[in-house]
């Protein structure tokens, strides 16, 4: 058993099973969020494909998902679609769905008409057409219903039926121990009660050239021709008898599906001969086929007991994917001498071209880099070093160093110039052996790739140092300096490759190509334009045997060739996107196999393509659904039919769309623009749904673009989101009806605002007029007063003057008249005598100082009586020394009034400051003016 277990591992490590099968996509449970198993699978016009699912009806449409939910929740057994109805069955139940203009199915029971008639349990397996009438299948009677008249019928058998089946021709089903039945004429008619009918299981029958083919369970074909059955013999009979057949379909190109329970699909040709057998390990998601289904695009869909794959059976793809492990990410390959070589991280393996198995060459182990044909030498590129590949056998020639690649010398057959990880050196042919010569001195940095021109110049890139140039000696033995290029600079995942004779170089900012003459690199827009649009990826560059020069990005494969009639590269592209190549990036592989077949290298395989085959399909854009709502409400569906009015606060739109295609190497990609609100279309994406949020009222138009292969299609949709009931056109009459209205008003209550506020204030002047008048003739009688009382106190001081004057003149003569008296002897001389009569007459009897305190008193409104009053202590001579102050007369005037000194009279003013008791900071002539 040990012997036998390490023989197995021995086996295994070093053969790989390699056949190569179309694309497989894949959909898990987690992906459509329905049930696990898929019992039946139709398709519609408009291309969405129906599952009859544990949880329903279950829809796609290349995009999105849609579950429906049976009426009475139970699980659907069966679906067909049959013009614009999809017609379903399940539990004790079927009937059909239609489309509402919201794009979402609607159920409508056929069973409810004859609830009382089905049998308790029954569950409806199948679903057929015959021209105008639609059977449903139970596993124990048979129910037919008429479309045209709307009715139904019942075809009973005691016996369980097993399946029932729809020729071109017929409808068959087949009877537990009874054998096959025909309906003729709305009756059961045995067909034939062959043993293989009543103790096998018949999977399908199928009409081929007027022939019938009856598929079993574990016998095999059969055909059956006038009541008589002759076995079709195939090369996998004794596998199919055990391999519990569970479905199977005829497909349009007269191929076989055949499902499993337990061991996958397996695909025969016409001629019954195996094409393919594909089970989980070879790309299966399980090896339980309940149902089979060819669609429109002839892909082939398998409802699985867990998942739903699809097999695009017509794509010019195969794969090889490596599920084990043991082939691992292939670097490069090569088909030489009827062998296919695979240089992968494990290492070199190598089969037949039309071989199925892959054979590991000892001693290769460890990562292989490049594979390079001269002559009839292979040389392989091994992280080891330098191996020469003879059939199944490794020579290792060089050792020092890993090998990145080859290139030739030019006009030597006898030397080869190969990169290695410390720089670049020289193998050499000799007595028919190729053997390593010697290293280039002068330059040790890795030189994954490199090109040497004509005149012995080698150009190389590092990925992280960037482009470097060197002359060789004419011994290729040594390189004195080299130059180090600042532009284009170092980038990761760089490139650099000859191309008709010209040296380009790429990384992230583009491909530059290098004039010859002045040694310098300058963008070529052309290649450069497979970057852009942040498509850039990797810069690896390759050139095929046709002279095609490949790249890769983002969303395709390029390739370039040259045109015919000049100089001018032509563009190709594959709409293979990276995300589905899985290749390791800057690691990119692609071989040409012969013709128009190219081998390109994955992280867990490869996989094939034929560019003469390499077709698309025009796909028909459609907007699948359209959802509103209202702010932190829930979504809406609208119809899509015809243009769309929503409320102002219904203005969050979701726009869903699709292009139904299910090829798994095409990349559809949208655009939109929503006129009325964008003024550019949006980016390339792969998202299928767009959404607008708080869309102002106004008139717009969804467009949709879709990109998948070379062409392009638009979808449109146009709504109005309405204004909000207050900014409509009668609102606004209405608004400004009241608003004129309001105007009006406010202008009339202004205008008698004004009018009012404009006579008060006529008012308020022609009042402020006369006040100010009076207060200027009141200013001016003061003014008039004030010069009164100046003409008054002037008047008064020139009569007190005037009195003085007069005392004075009564004192003189008095004197006068006394120095006469006594100057004069003769008393009696009558001159003196009339002189002294003269004066005696003309002094004023009147005590003089009466007179002039009467006067004063007159003149000054009692201003003596006011001062006694205040002070009474005031003598007579006091208050006479207050009439002269009053009269403002300065002490030398007032001196000789008195007939004192000037000195005296400033003593009197002493006292009487004294008398009136004043502050010594009040001045005395103030004090008294101030009576």
């Amino acid at each position: 058993m040990k012997v036998r277990f390490f023989l197995i591992l021995f086996s295994l490590s070093f053969f790989c099973s390699a056949q190569e099968l179309p694309p497989i996509v894949k959909y898990s449970q987690s992906v459509y969020k329905a049930g696990n198993q898929n019992w039946m699978i139709s398709q519609d016009q408009k291309q969405s494909l129906f599952f009859a699912n544990n949880d329903g009806l279950l829809e796609f449409n290349g995009a999105n998902w849609i579950v429906y939910p049976s009426p009475n929740e139970t699980i659907i057994r069966s679906v067909k679609v049959i013009e614009d109805k999809v017609y379903t069955g399940a539990y004790m139940e079927f009937g059909f769905w239609t489309r509402t203009v919201t794009n979402e199915l609607k159920y409508q029971s056929l069973s409810s008409k004859i609830k009382d008639k089905i049998i308790d349990d029954e569950q409806f397996w199948n679903i057929h057409q015959y021209e105008h009438w639609i059977i449903f299948q139970s596993l124990n009677r048979i129910y037919v219903y008429d479309s045209k008249a709307k009715s139904i019928e019942i075809i009973t058998q005691d016996d369980g039926i097993i399946r029932s089946f729809v020729t071109d021709k017929a409808i068959y089903y087949q009877v537990i121990n009874k054998g096959l039945f025909e309906i003729e004429n709305g009756k059961p008619k045995l067909v034939s009660n062959d043993p293989l009918f009543l103790s096998n299981k018949i999977i399908n029958l199928f009409s081929v050239k007027s022939e019938l083919i009856v598929h079993s369970q574990s016998k095999g074909f059969f055909k059956f021709l006038d009541g008589k059955l002759s076995k079709i013999t195939t090369s996998i009979d004794n596998i199919l008898s055990s391999s519990n057949i569970y479905s199977s379909l005829l497909l349009s190109n007269g191929d076989y599906a055949i499902g499993t329970v337990s061991n996958g699909i397996y695909i025969l040709n016409s001629e019954t001969n195996i094409k393919y057998h594909i089970t989980q390990n070879k790309g299966l998601s399980n090896n339980t086929a309940l149902s089979l289904f060819e669609d429109n695009d002839k892909n082939l869909w398998i409802g699985l007991d867990n998942g739903i794959n699809c097999i695009n059976l017509q794509s010019p793809i195969r794969s090889f994917s490596d599920d084990t492990g043991i082939l691992g990410t292939v670097y490069s390959s090569v088909l030489f001498q009827g062998n296919l070589y695979i240089g992968t991280n494990q290492g070199l393996f190598f089969k037949s071209l039309k071989g199925d198995t892959f054979k590991f060459i000892e001693g290769t182990k460890g990562q292989v880099w490049s594979l390079f044909v001269l002559d009839d030498t292979l040389f392989c590129g091994h992280d080891s070093g330098t191996f020469i590949i003879d059939e199944t056998n490794a020579e290792l020639i060089f050792y020092n160093s890993g090998t990145w690649k080859f290139e030739k010398v030019p006009n030597r057959n006898d030397l080869l110039l190969q990169g290695n990880y410390f720089g670049v050196s020289v193998l050499e042919k000799s007595n028919g052996k190729w053997r390593f010569r010697n290293k280039i001195k002068g330059f040790d940095y890795s030189s994954k790739h490199f090109e040497v021109t004509n005149n012995l110049e080698v150009y190389v890139s590092h990925e992280y140092k960037g482009v470097f140039r060197f002359q060789l000696d004419n011994q290729l033995l040594e390189t004195k300096t080299f130059f180090t290029y600042e532009s284009p600079s170092k980038g990761k995942n760089s490139c650099l490759i000859k191309y008709n004779e010209s040296i380009y170089y790429a990384y992230k900012e583009g491909v530059f190509k290098l004039e010859e003459s002045s040694k310098i690199f300058k963008k070529d827009k052309l290649l450069s334009a497979v970057f852009e649009k942040d498509e850039y990826t990797s810069g690896k560059l390759i050139v095929d045997e046709s002279n095609k020069l490949w790249m890769f990005s983002k969303n395709y494969i390029h390739y370039f060739s040259l045109s015919k009639l000049s100089n001018q590269l032509k563009e190709n592209k594959i709409p293979i996107p990276a995300a589905l190549t899985n290749s390791m990036l800057g690691y990119e592989n692609i071989t040409q196999l012969y013709n128009t077949n190219y081998l390109i290298g994955t992280t867990d395989g490869y996989y094939t393509i034929n560019l003469n085959d390499l077709s698309f399909n025009n796909y028909s854009l459609s907007i699948t659904n359209i959802a509103i709502n209202k702010l932190n409400d829930k979504l809406k569906s609208c119809s899509i039919l015809e243009k769309g009015s929503f409320k102002h606060d219904e203005n969050n739109i979701i726009f869903n769309y699709c292009v139904p295609e299910f090829n798994k190497y095409i990349n559809a990609e949208y655009q939109y623009l929503l006129e009325g609100f964008q003024n550019d279309w949006s980016e390339w994406c792969s998202k299928t749904t767009s959404s607008f949020k708080n869309l102002p009222p106004g008139n717009y138009t969804f467009k949709v673009r879709a990109k998948n292969s070379n062409t392009e299609n638009i979808a449109k949709y146009s709504f109005t989101v309405l204004k909000p009931w207050y900014t409509t056109n009668l609102a606004l009459v209405l608004y400004f009806l009241l608003l004129s209205i309001i105007i009006f008003y406010i202008h009339k209550a202004y205008k008698h605002y004004y009018n009012k506020k404009e006579e008060k204030l006529i008012e308020e002047n022609n009042l402020l007029l006369e006040i100010a008048a009076l207060e200027n003739a009141k200013e001016l009688m003061k003014i008039k007063n004030e010069q009164l009382i100046q003409d008054v106190d002037s008047k008064n001081r020139e009569l007190a003057i005037s009195t003085m004057s007069l005392i004075k003149k009564d004192e003189l003569l008095s004197i006068i008249k006394e120095d006469l008296k006594n100057t004069t002897d003769d008393v009696t001389n009558k001159n003196v005598k009339s002189v002294i009569s003269t004066i005696t007459k003309n002094i004023n009897k009147v005590d003089s100082w009466s007179v002039f305190k009467d006067a004063f008193d007159k003149a000054d409104n009692d201003f003596l009586k006011k001062v006694k009053q205040t002070h009474s202590t005031l003598t007579s001579n006091d208050l006479r020394l207050c009439a002269y102050l009053r009269l403002n007369l300065s002490s030398k005037e007032i001196a000789p009034l008195l007939n004192i000194s000037v000195r005296s009279v400033e003593i009197k003013r002493y006292r009487l400051r004294k008398k009136m008791d004043l502050e010594h900071e009040q001045g005395l002539v103030e004090y008294i003016l101030s009576f």
